[in-house]
């Protein structure tokens, strides 16, 4: 590379990212042919459009790239496209909800979406994304003492504030959501269901966690997260007289973006294809594993984990424990001085600010790519409790019923979904 400043942050960041221990949840590794799709001649080419409507020429190859993008994914998730629409070209998961709500959601309508406290997204109708200002949010949460979604309450919500759409899915929920009943709390509001799967969306493609789509009208995932897929993001909608397809395909283009990533649209196609082999479905029982191991361990050091356990590649840790214990921001940044990375976070009720909360979000999908089994967990937990000992005036956790980790073989008392 002749611009050898930018090849020597490449490196640094090259030798950052192998010695660092990556426990965030969002992050991945992609394979060397993704890399090599991202870095190919299809950057050079404009394609602004869809395949067949293009409004430049030269398109004749671009146009089988995209077109065999949308074919894995639909058949990645087993979706019949004479039911199902997908539209392959949104930049990333923010632009991609923005894209459905544009399509979808009439000028100052309702977006109902969880609260970003207690595990929603940005993009979920918070007030300080363009979300939450052209719409507006009705914010659910979790229940106060199981920190678990309390579906009977959130179709109180919807009957009372009809909003137009509902999102289901989360950046920082651990358990596995009942799809089943989100439909019943759109249907209460006469709402969409929109499920936003960008977490667990390789979970799903692997087998391991439920599927949404016999309830979603729209259902967005990004593809760099369990996926192991460039940024990216991909836009599902059924197929009907509603026509969410067409509207979507406006919004994403011309209403909101230019000319296509068909780089980016490559690399998908990688990641779809990689993600339907059988060696996908190990990697995405391994990557739960490992996080119950993870969450398991740590609970018996002490640390008290959110809603008592995971069902995903995802586990939220408070840090805390209840003022007596070590900030989330403290810990994230102890943590990073020993190369071991996560992420701050608030949890549900946090008490502090979000700049610097009361816990810390932790993933297994990154360093279960790299080859991590459960011992490795047990170990892992060993360290990052050391790192963080010792806890000023922290008080002992101790487990409750909302355990998943019951002492002596007895099993939870805790309720819910069923356990993977």
């Amino acid at each position: 590379m002749n611009d050898k400043k930018i090849e020597q942050l490449i490196a640094l960041e090259k030798a950052r990212q192998k010695k660092s221990v990556n426990l965030i949840a969002s992050e991945n590794y992609v394979s060397a042919d993704v890399l090599k799709a991202l870095g190919s001649e299809l950057t050079n080419k404009y394609a602004e459009g869809y395949p067949g409507a293009r409004y430049y020429g030269g398109n004749e190859y671009i146009d089988e790239v995209e077109e065999l993008a949308k074919s894995r994914a639909l058949k990645l998730f087993k979706l019949d496209p004479k039911k199902w629409a997908v539209n392959v070209q949104a930049l990333s998961g923010s632009p991609a909800n923005l894209a459905v709500y544009v399509a979808t959601v009439p000028a100052n309508g309702k977006v109902m979406g969880m609260s970003l406290d207690h595990g929603g997204h940005l993009t979920h109708g918070f007030k300080a994304s363009v979300t939450g200002k052209w719409w507006k949010q009705i914010p659910y949460g979790v229940n106060r003492e199981t920190e678990l979604l309390d579906y009977k309450e959130l179709e109180k919500i919807a009957s009372a504030e009809k909003p137009d759409i509902v999102v289901a899915g989360y950046t920082a929920y651990p358990r596995i959501v009942d799809w089943k009943a989100m439909r019943a709390v759109a249907d209460k509001a006469g709402a969409l269901l929109h499920v936003d799967l960008s977490h667990v969306a390789g979970l799903v493609a692997g087998d391991v966690y439920p599927s949404p789509f016999a309830y979603a009208d729209t259902v967005m995932t990004t593809v760099h997260k369990t996926l192991r897929g460039p940024r990216s993001a991909l836009i599902f909608s059924r197929i009907d007289e509603r026509k969410l397809n067409e509207k979507i395909d406006k919004a994403v283009f011309p209403g909101l973006q230019g000319g296509p990533h068909m780089n980016q649209i490559a690399a998908v196609a990688v990641a779809l294809f990689e993600a339907s082999k059988p060696d996908f479905k190990k990697y995405a029982k391994q990557v739960i594993r490992n996080a119950k191991a993870l969450a398991k361990e740590l609970s018996k050091l002490g640390w008290r984990i959110v809603s008592g356990g995971t069902e995903t590649h995802l586990i939220l840790v408070d840090t805390w424990m209840n003022g007596k214990g070590i900030s989330g921001k403290a810990a994230s940044d102890l943590l990073e001085k020993n190369n071991v990375i996560v992420n701050k976070n608030t949890i549900p009720f946090d008490t502090r600010s979000p700049v610097d909360p009361s816990g810390i979000r932790l993933g297994t999908a990154a360093e279960t790519t790299r080859g991590k089994k459960e011992r490795d967990m047990v170990v892992l937990a060993k360290r990052i409790d050391k790192i963080l000992l010792p806890r000023p005036t922290a008080t002992p956790y101790t487990r409750d019923a909302r355990t998943d980790f019951p002492s002596e073989g007895k099993s939870s008392k805790r309720g819910g979904t069923k356990h993977l």
